[in-house]
């Protein structure tokens, strides 16, 4: 089992510098490279002060100087908002500065409130479209000369510059219905998979998907799967310590939903959560609830249920620690993780 950091900037206020949550980012991830994690995943998100990452790119190039082994995964770029010629061009570029420590992940995109700013109010559900055409051509690009004239992107013959340090950088997709999954293994793709709210029944649902595509392509070497959880590590010394992040990922999904809902306009990138009254009888919402079903818990008790991740095939758990708490909780839990969860699996 490999672990990985998937990480933002967060923002909730204005008590909080930009600079500072630069900073706190860099922390995180050097602690996950001295704890031993394999990748560090930053997304993209556009607007939205809550999940800070207007392009993954110059973070991940600033951490390639400040670390020596961490992975450093663009984890997702959102296919309908980039050309494939930038998208090549920019990985290969973090790839020979990180010393081939680059990896890629791609997403169709899922706020509506992003695509109507970035996208010309393309509907998000049509992002897919971007994504499966974008991936084939990205690898073209990589090769050498090549022009492409598809549904979504035309060019005439172009090339990445610079050419990617290792020939064929691992590309990640995020995954969720079956016909994702089969194109990712179809095209020699990993795959990322995120329950969000959902309990371990969600985890054997999606891993079930990518076994089902691993069936559907039976001449493709398999390739990894990671599994993507918001989680909060507490001493067993603090019984109640889990209704810390419980409460914290409460506020994380309920902001979560206001932006999803795009119904009301941010102002200067903030958006209140929606109250706690519209979810009182949704039972994910419940705290015990959040609690079971993401990644909430004692190091015994997270490692007991990784484990199970484990015999179901999954190949690297990546610790998210967007969940709303400041960076003192944040530290405090993946120090607890580095310690106590890391070396059950070594």
């Amino acid at each position: 089992m490999k672990f990985s950091l998937f990480v933002h900037m967060e923002r909730w206020d204005e008590q909080v510098s930009h600079r500072q949550l630069f900073e706190d980012l860099t922390e995180l991830t050097l602690m996950a490279e001295d704890g031993g994690f394999s990748t560090v995943w930053i997304g993209e998100h556009h607007a939205m002060e809550y999940t800070i990452s207007p392009s993954p790119m110059p973070l991940l190039a600033y951490l390639a100087a400040r670390t020596d082994k961490i992975r450093l995964g663009a984890g997702t770029i959102i296919a309908p908002f980039w050309n494939p010629i930038r998208v090549a061009g920019e990985c290969a570029l973090l790839d020979v500065i990180s010393n081939g420590r680059m990896e890629v992940g791609l997403a169709r995109g899922a706020y509506q409130f992003e695509f109507d700013r970035m996208a010309g109010g393309m509907p998000a559900t049509d992002g897919g479209k971007a994504l499966r055409e974008m991936v084939p051509v990205v690898r073209k690009l990589w090769e050498g000369d090549y022009a492409h004239d598809g549904e979504v992107y035309k060019f005439p013959t172009s090339t990445s510059v610079p050419k990617p340090f290792n020939a064929t950088p691992p590309m990640w997709i995020a995954a969720r219905d079956p016909d994702s999954h089969n194109f990712a293994v179809a095209n020699g793709c990993n795959v990322m998979v995120t329950p969000l709210m959902k309990g371990d029944e969600e985890v054997l649902d999606l891993k079930n998907k990518f076994q089902a595509a691993l069936d559907n392509n039976p001449d493709v070497p398999r390739p990894q799967l990671m599994v993507l959880r918001h989680t909060h590590v507490h001493s067993p010394a603090e019984p109640d310590g889990w209704k810390v992040g419980a409460q914290a990922i409460s506020r994380f999904y309920r902001t979560f939903d206001a932006w999803f809902g795009n119904k009301t306009t941010p102002v200067n990138g903030f958006l209140e959560p929606s109250p706690e009254s519209k979810f009182a009888e949704v039972p994910a919402f419940e705290l015990n609830n959040i609690r079971k079903n993401t990644m909430i818990g004692t190091p015994e008790e997270i490692i007991a249920r990784i484990k199970y991740y484990q015999e179901l095939g999954v190949d690297e758990f990546s610790f998210w620690c967007d969940n709303s708490l400041p960076h003192a909780e944040k530290k405090k839990s993946l120090e607890l993780f580095i310690k106590e969860v890391v070396p059950a699996f070594a």
